[in-house]
């Protein structure tokens, strides 16, 4: 059979006739062969590779996130990677040089800590790009969000119903955007409530251990300066939260409300189950690769930039509700 037959079927299968296809299956796998191919991205000028550069990988939302991602890759014959910034510019900036130089399919981008300089080499380079959650709109690329300030605005207000007036935030950081969108909309409801205050509570990191760490430090004030409600800016920090009080006699919810957020698997199987902001991360994950194959099909220069916002639910369970 001629050398074109067979890169038919190495490319476009689809075009070759079933009996041929066997036939030169047979011959491949009989030769031991294994396609290059470093070599067939080389001639065809770019690879199917995807990046998706995350903020964190300790919060298993973004696992699930990157898993809803890879499927949707998949189905489009895409070859997906995960990298994680740790909020490193450097770092991500050699994630990216990596992707340009492998001639990439394109880039998901959630680290929130991108250079100017870098998002000018994507936009140079013609790399197809999304910001996934992390980022201020950007009329050179596509982007999908989650409504954080309506997020943060279900959280405070759902403690207020439940007769929380001394209402804190934990694991604050308002260079986060994300953390800031949360607090900002949580402060809204809890000032529209009256009669309640508000508090930002910062913690070194996002975890569990993090979660508990802030429970001592809450405790450590005394019973007068405790808080009754706590908006967890994540569930792993409501999950330590949560532990640490129980264990040191502190009754949730009737001494202190909690609610977490991002609803990953954990937060329903706690020993008292957890109230959280839902961020529907399936849908989440498909969108933006949908984003992204639609922004690689388009011809350079035409429009077509689009900003998706997705809205939070709230998930009420044991650890929040009084009523």
């Amino acid at each position: 059979m001629s050398i074109g037959t067979v890169s038919k079927y190495m490319n476009t299968p689809e075009r070759v006739a079933p009996a041929t296809k066997r036939r030169i299956a047979a011959a491949i796998g009989s030769l031991g062969y294994v396609r290059n191919e470093a070599a067939r991205q080389l001639r065809a000028g770019a690879s199917r590779l995807v990046m998706f550069v995350a903020m964190e990988l300790n919060n298993p939302f973004f696992g699930e996130v990157a898993d809803a991602m890879e499927r949707r890759a998949a189905l489009n014959d895409l070859y997906f990677n995960i990298a994680c910034g740790n909020g490193d510019p450097e770092r991500e900036s050699r994630y990216i040089e990596m992707l340009v130089q492998q001639r990439g399919f394109g880039l998901l981008l959630s680290s929130g800590h991108t250079r100017q300089a870098d998002f000018d080499l994507l936009e140079q380079r013609r790399i197809p790009t999304v910001l996934v959650d992390a980022y201020e709109p950007d009329p050179r690329f596509s982007s999908v969000s989650i409504d954080d300030t309506v997020g943060g605005r279900q959280a405070a207000q759902h403690l207020v119903e439940q007769g929380c007036r001394s209402i804190v935030f934990v694991g604050s950081d308002l260079h986060v955007r994300q953390l800031a969108a949360r607090a900002e909309g949580a402060r809204a409801a809890v000032t529209a409530a009256g009669g309640a205050s508000f508090e930002l509570f910062s913690t070194p990191e996002r975890s569990i251990s993090a979660g508990r760490a802030a429970a001592r430090a809450l405790l450590d004030r005394g019973p007068d300066a405790m808080p009754d409600g706590i908006f967890a800016a994540n569930d792993l920090l409501a999950i330590g939260l949560v532990e640490e009080f129980t264990e040191r006699g502190v009754r949730v919810p009737a001494d202190v409300a909690i609610i977490g957020y991002d609803d990953i698997e954990f937060a329903a199987a706690a020993s008292i189950p957890i109230s959280s902001i839902h961020r529907p991360r399936e849908s989440f994950g498909r969108t933006a690769i949908d984003l992204l194959t639609d922004t690689a099909e388009r011809p350079a220069g035409a429009p077509g930039v689009s900003d998706i916002v997705i809205r939070p639910e709230l998930i009420m369970r044991a650890s929040s509700l009084r009523r």
